[in-house]
């Protein structure tokens, strides 16, 4: 893989695109509103174009499972919303279980925080664009350390490693996160 196609997939995840809490809005939705909503705004995290990113079911579950305060006369708020968001993005990592006690920083017996809540998601949002230039930078470092380490001819032995690496850096972010809330916020 050479770096003007590296460049070019990192691109695709579309990695500073987000969901201004401006865009968010102001009026409750139903539950096919909020599905519908995250069709349209996060498309572009899909990796098959067949996924789904939320399923009334997985409402329901993440409601049950009190990561999510229930729906209010069947309708979701914009704090259900940002929750739901950031809920989105964590769950590719970590348990719903750890899910919970993060979310108990802004969530308490159903009643959400909405002032600590807006500031967690805008500083989330302010710092996702610089967290993709770390992110962009370390992949490059990743390409360049391949090419001096190793004399590879055959590109699939070079995408396996590149693979493995990758899945070793994800490791490494998953296992401090799961530190910090075993020892901070549990």
């Amino acid at each position: 893989m050479d770096s003007i196609e590296f460049k070019e997939m990192i691109d695709d995840l579309g990695l500073t695109e987000h969901i201004e809490i401006q865009a968010i809005p102001n009026l409750d939705l139903y539950m096919d509103q909020v599905i519908t909503f995250f069709e349209e705004k996060l498309k572009h995290t899909k990796r098959y174009e067949s996924d789904k990113l939320l399923t009334k079911t997985m409402i329901n579950n993440y409601a049950k499972d009190k990561v999510l305060m229930p729906a209010h006369k069947k309708k979701y708020t914009k704090n259900h919303i940002i929750l739901m968001i950031l809920l989105y993005d964590l769950k590719q990592i970590l348990t719903i279980s750890d899910i919970k006690d993060l979310f108990g920083v802004v969530l308490k017996n159903d009643e959400v925080d909405e002032e600590k809540l807006k500031l967690v998601y805008q500083t989330y949002i302010d710092l996702k664009e610089k967290s993709a230039d770390f992110f962009k930078r370390g992949v490059q470092e990743l390409e360049v350390g391949l090419s001096e380490k190793i004399e590879i001819q055959d590109e699939s032995i070079k995408d396996m490693l590149t693979v493995i690496m990758l899945t070793e850096k994800a490791n490494y972010y998953k296992r401090l996160a799961e530190k910090i809330i075993d020892k901070k916020l549990k």
